[in-house]
């Protein structure tokens, strides 16, 4: 692409333009270069977001060296850790639509040719996603990499178990303490398979990211490098005229699908890739989601379900591995920001010498590649990491982390305890109130009702009793953490704020959940079992004695996304079109 085509160069004939630029600090030189923005979540915000100035920083380096001009712009993200169980989750999702709004005002009102996304936790990466796919220019992403384990072998994942057995008197104060003092030991993503690792190997398997570049230890000097090449990954994007629209595609969205069965990853990315594909126009099924978990085995030995943690899975070869254990599911053509196929960065990458040398640091570990990352032959389970189901109880669907769920727990049938809200829940919880063969239901925190909050505390408070976290099941129109174990059933859709059937529910009624075939239904009440159209008959029966659910008064932020949020099977993304309706 010739100077003259460049995007920045045509705006520049506005006579401010320049020495503002270089009231910046750019050259006068640097104005005829493309520019390039580096888009950071770097912040002082949680630890997976305090050390991205320095990515920033080599990321700007690299592209420099690649001959772009280069500016860094800043929207730090929220810590979904610090606001559990307080009214402040309710913003996470809300935050996601916040951050791509300011990429996209970034970009934009910046002029640039190209941008890198440097980010690497639960809602600034899909947030890049989003706006990647909105801007639709060329763009590269560059994942936060992970931090290693606290010791005892404990990362914040744990540490709401370790409440719920503090809150229990099952161990000292001494010991939570220093677990609390311990457990985030350095920057990065928690070092576990919640969303915000599961969306850093969404990056690489819809190849926006370079080969190897997701969940990198931050302690590592390759993350420095990855930063840098991904700088001079974007130049050579620009000069391509390679944009978002050319990899993300009905390819790359299935590779992503497949590459999600197989490492059992968070239910979070059911609401992010459905949202990133209405962007483009492209088409999301749950259904399809419901196919490929039926066909791709679950491989990847990560906790929560599985035993080890992300660290571990980047020396055994990181992303690129697992989808060369499952290239028999992938579209290989599909391109990436190298400007080769998938296929064609699988053979390169495996053969490197730096595969080698990560294999023998997780060896000093006592461990294989094969024990972190498995094979189709010898998988963790035959089926994927999600179960989709519908019914009665969830007409456009609901998912599951069928990774999380003991076998003796796919088909289970219990009675309704109803609350609507999850606090009421949790002390329910913690007063002894649930017992085996309950269905919890929490309802009302959907995207339109509370913005969709996750229900972290009370999963882990559930997981951390055995009686229970083998013994009862969760329905709610809510969603979870990825660290979620158990018969856990969120997104449920239409949410009751909606009108949708859990706001029938009512307690003693019996819930059936069938894993297998899909299905979550209202089956009866009173020990007596309904027919279909008897539970149908019944459940519009009571929407109708209970009549439209009125919102509370929200403004802001809040009042914005609650006002706007759509379903969670679309994304719960914003839609600026219900304004005024």
């Amino acid at each position: 692409m010739g100077p003259g085509e460049l995007h920045s160069q045509k705006m520049r004939w506005g006579p401010e333009v320049d020495p503002l630029r270089i009231g910046t600090g750019w050259e006068p030189d640097e104005l005829e270069r493309p520019w390039l923005l580096v888009e950071s979540s770097a912040g002082d915000s949680h630890p997976g977001s305090v050390h991205l100035l320095e990515a920033a920083n080599e990321v700007r380096a690299g592209a420099r060296e690649a001959g772009l001009a280069v500016a860094r712009y800043f929207c730090t993200d929220m810590c979904d850790g610090i606001a559990q169980g307080t009214h402040a989750m309710s913003y996470s999702l809300a935050s996601r639509e916040l951050l791509a709004m300011a990429a996209e005002l970034h970009f934009r009102s910046g002029h640039f040719d190209g941008w890198v996304a440097v980010s690497g936790c639960d809602k600034a990466i899909p947030a890049h996603l989003v706006a990647a796919a909105r801007l639709n220019r060329p763009v590269v992403f560059l994942p936060g990499g992970v931090m290693h384990t606290g010791p005892g072998d404990v990362s914040v994942d744990r540490m709401a178990e370790l409440y719920a057995d503090l809150r229990r008197g099952q161990i000292s104060e001494e010991d939570y303490r220093f677990h609390s003092r311990t457990a985030a030991p350095c920057p990065g993503a928690c070092n576990f398979l919640g969303t915000a690792v599961t969306m850093q190997i969404m990056t690489e398997a819809l190849g926006l990211s370079l080969p190897g570049s997701a969940c990198c230890p931050t302690t590592e000097p390759e993350h420095a490098g990855l930063a840098r090449a991904s700088g001079a990954a974007a130049a050579d994007m620009i000069q391509r005229e390679m944009t978002a629209g050319s990899i993300i595609d009905r390819r790359s969205l299935e590779n992503a699908l497949v590459v999600h069965s197989a490492i059992g990853g968070s239910t979070n990315a059911m609401l992010h890739l459905p949202a990133l594909a209405a962007e483009l126009g492209l088409d999301f099924s749950l259904e399809r989601v419901r196919e490929i978990n039926k066909s791709v085995p679950w491989i990847l030995n990560l906790r929560p379900s599985g035993e080890h943690t992300a660290d571990l899975m980047w020396y055994a070869g990181g992303v690129p591995r697992i989808m060369d254990r499952v290239r028999s599911y992938l579209d290989l053509d599909a391109m990436t920001v190298t400007g080769a196929t998938l296929g064609e960065n699988l053979e390169v990458f495996l053969q490197a010498d730096a595969v080698d040398r990560h294999a023998k640091k997780l060896e000093q570990t006592g461990l294989k590649p094969e024990d972190v990352i498995g094979s189709v032959n010898d998988p963790l389970a035959e089926r994927g990491s999600l179960a989709v189901l519908s019914g009665n109880l969830a007409p456009r669907g609901a998912v599951c982390k069928r990774s999380g769920v003991v076998e003796g727990m796919m088909v289970f049938e219990g009675r309704a305890r109803v609350f609507n809200g999850q606090d009421d829940a949790l002390d329910a919880v913690f007063a002894g109130e649930i017992a085996p063969g309950d269905v919890v239901v929490v309802r009302y925190e959907g995207p339109r009702a509370t913005g969709m909050p996750e229900m972290f505390y009370l999963t882990a408070a559930i997981a951390s009793e055995p009686s229970l976290n083998e013994g009862i099941a969760l329905v709610t129109d809510g969603r979870f953490s990825g660290a979620t174990r158990g018969p856990c059933i969120g997104h449920v859709s239409p949410e009751a704020a909606a009108g949708g059937p859990l706001a029938a529910l009512e307690d003693g009624d019996l819930v059936r959940i069938d894993m297998d075939s899909g299905t979550l239904d209202l089956a009866g009440n009173d020990g007596r079992h309904y027919s279909h159209t008897e539970a149908d008959a019944v459940i519009t029966e009571r929407l109708a004695r209970i009549g439209e659910w009125k919102p509370p008064a929200r403004v802001g932020l809040m009042g914005l996304y609650t006002a706007t949020a759509g379903p969670a099977d679309e994304g719960a993304r914003m839609d600026l079109g219900t304004l005024g309706r």
